[in-house]
């Protein structure tokens, strides 16, 4: 007889929910991060903040070219309640120009650049109704300057 596994649980979802968004938001795919939030998400991360879901492919959308080679590792994930907490490492090479602002642009460097984060989200329902991203966005552009 064929074993079936057991319906996974709130928590399996949502820290499911959580990695498949982290993972498709690091490689711009915008019908994944669709399916995942609320129409209503509020996001926040020392670069971006939205209001909801259209905000959010929005952004996805203004992807450009500067980095290549892209790794996302997810380093721990914890469930508390109606929250996903994930801790997570990029990796990539700056391959292109980066686009700081309209005015300011960093021309590749050919460098492997890291980033470390945290995402925490919260749920309504399976979806991620809110999420806020904490990383060292300077420690990035360091790593970027070095040498320059």
């Amino acid at each position: 007889m064929p074993s079936v596994s057991p319906p996974a649980s709130g928590s399996a979802v949502r820290g499911d929910a959580l990695r498949t968004l982290l993972h498709a938001t690091v490689t711009g795919d915008a019908a994944a991060v669709a399916g995942l939030v609320t129409e209503d998400v509020v996001g926040w991360s020392p670069n971006l903040m939205v209001e909801s879901r259209d905000q959010l492919l929005s952004a996805l959308d203004v992807r450009d070219d500067s980095f290549s080679e892209v790794r996302f590792d997810l380093t721990a994930l914890d469930h508390i309640g109606d929250k996903a907490i994930a801790e997570w490492r990029v990796s990539a090479d700056h391959t292109g120009p980066w686009h700081i602002d309209d005015d300011l642009a960093i021309e590749s460097t050919g460098r492997r650049l890291h980033l470390s984060g945290v995402t925490v989200a919260e749920f309504d329902g399976d979806r991620i109704c809110a999420f806020r991203s904490y990383f060292d966005d300077m420690a990035l552009l360091e790593q970027v300057l070095a040498g320059v």
